[in-house]
């Protein structure tokens, strides 16, 4: 992964450096205690749907916290890199939210399905996905994009994820190739859409824009700057950047409240009430509204497909730091 311009760095994972001092310094001891009280947790798998992933260390563990001021706060593995994978999901939805001047919204469903996120499975009645934190809505998504063929679509999404991020991110291209080539469900999906009249370019072609898509290579420090990204209304803490419109980045936040964790948000949202996307690459992503984006990398994932520790940490975190949505009291 390219090592971006230091001066656009927000911190550095070892010695938080900010204004603020010992205010970040303090939230750095809080992060790692919260690591090292998930480290033991065990259970889960690493995913091996695509070889690059299955060479995952199951020992990684890292997370990163942005904040409002353009901090990013960060303990254990935090610049480990790894393919984004479904992650890429709500970044997708707003980038066809705002290349379709707000239409793709039509396009895709928003409701829950409580089935797997590549069910071959679309709305009854209108051929539509469910959602498009789901396989088949980020098929869609990832075509809505800006972009004349499968090609200018990946470049369209990867300098829209570098303005999430705040900093330069690359494609990884074995395992894009992977995606591609091992996709078949994604294949599936995408002449299931063709044949209700839903997809409108080419099914190689979507699915070539949402394997490059979620082969960009990111670590916990700019997953959580794009998280803050949606959470903060759509502007970049760190480079300033309004990146999406902040009615955009709401609609986006409510959709990863309800649809997220697949058919484990229900749950989710009980025990963390924080809006999130898992990924099988072993990240989530979190966007507190009006307050920071984080995330956390751990590889193995339960039967649901999100990481084990990285849903325990992030439940530490949400009751340390007072995150739940529906607390009433906030810490």
């Amino acid at each position: 992964m390219t090592d971006p311009d230091p001066s656009t760095r927000a911190s550095s994972a070892a010695s938080p450096r900010r204004a603020g001092g010992a205010r970040d310094d303090d939230l750095h001891e809080r992060l790692a205690a919260l690591l090292d009280g998930v480290r033991d947790v065990g259970g889960g798998e690493v995913d091996d749907s695509v070889p690059q992933l299955a060479e995952a260390d199951p020992g990684w563990l890292g997370v990163a916290l942005a904040r409002p001021d353009g901090s990013v706060t960060a303990a254990g593995d935090a610049r480990q890199a790894f393919s984004i994978q479904s992650a890429v999901k709500p970044f997708l939805f707003a980038l066809a939210l705002a290349d379709t001047d707000g239409a793709a919204i039509d396009a895709v469903g928003i409701e829950p399905t409580g089935e797997a996120f590549d069910a071959i499975k679309l709305e009854v009645g209108t051929g539509r996905p469910p959602n498009p934190m789901v396989n088949a809505g980020a098929l869609l998504t990832a075509a809505l994009v800006d972009g004349g063929d499968a090609d200018g679509r990946a470049e369209r999404i990867l300098r829209g994820l570098v303005a999430f991020a705040g900093r330069e991110l690359e494609v990884d291209d074995d395992v894009a190739g992977s995606e591609m080539l091992l996709g078949d469900r994604n294949h599936a999906l995408a002449h299931l859409m063709r044949s209700e009249g839903t997809l409108h370019v080419g099914a190689d072609d979507a699915v070539s824009a949402y394997a490059r898509a979620c082969a960009v290579l990111v670590d916990a420090e700019a997953l959580a700057v794009m998280g803050a990204t949606l959470a903060l209304g759509g502007r970049n803490s760190v480079t300033g950047e309004q990146v999406v419109s902040a009615a955009i980045a709401r609609d986006v936040v409510s959709v990863m409240a309800t649809c997220g964790v697949y058919d484990g948000s229900g749950r989710w949202m009980r025990e963390v009430g924080v809006p999130a996307k898992s990924s099988v690459s072993g990240a989530l992503v979190l966007s507190v509204p009006g307050r920071l984006g984080a995330a956390s990398y751990s590889p193995p994932l339960d039967p649901l497909g999100t990481s084990v520790r990285g849903a325990a940490l992030m439940e530490g975190l949400s009751r340390e730091l007072g995150l739940h949505s529906f607390d009433t009291e906030r810490g």
